[in-house]
């Protein structure tokens, strides 16, 4: 059962940083374009620039959760560093189910924002709803839960690119 769980969050991870890289590229074509219609041809797009904010919200909070999986996000663990391995066990567990109240609240809050904006539309995409905008939280905080689960059950995953200090053999 853990190596189908593990097997499954490899999946998750991969499909998290496919649609955060997907978001990343689509974002630097998209701010290229604004300037150029609006400097160049002086006509500037409406749609460009709230594009670019509605897939920056896909950025962080579905790029936050495959980051988070391997560690990769912004932390300070020098104080948890300096002290002795049982009591930073301990205090990993409880970062863990920090983390993991964070997530259920951007799972349960996430769900009402979209559910009460969901019939709400945008000015430049008058066919796309709010609350499908708003999606990314739920969903991000859904997979950064699975992710945290994971981690709390099989330990952290295994790096998968070699530390600089690994030799890796040449075929």
């Amino acid at each position: 059962m853990a190596a189908i769980y593990r097997r499954a969050m490899d999946a998750l991870y991969l499909l998290c940083v496919i649609v955060g890289c997907i978001a990343l590229v689509l974002i630097s074509a998209i701010i290229p374009w604004a300037v150029f219609t609006r400097y160049v041809l002086n006509s500037a797009a409406s749609w460009p620039e709230p594009l670019a904010v509605l897939l920056t919200i896909v950025l962080t909070f579905i790029g936050a959760a495959a980051a988070y999986r391997l560690n990769l996000h912004m932390n300070v663990g020098y104080f948890a560093n300096q002290a002795p391995p049982p009591f930073r066990k301990a205090l990993n567990l409880l970062v863990q189910l920090l983390m993991a109240l964070i997530a259920i609240f951007m799972v349960v809050w996430g769900e009402r924002l979209v559910e009460v904006t969901w019939y709400n539309t945008i000015a430049e995409f008058p066919f796309l709803s709010v609350g499908v905008t708003y999606l990314p939280i739920p969903v991000g905080g859904f997979c950064l839960l699975l992710f945290i689960i994971e981690r709390v059950w099989l330990g952290a995953p295994p790096d998968p690119l070699p530390s600089h200090d690994a030799v890796v053999p040449v075929d």
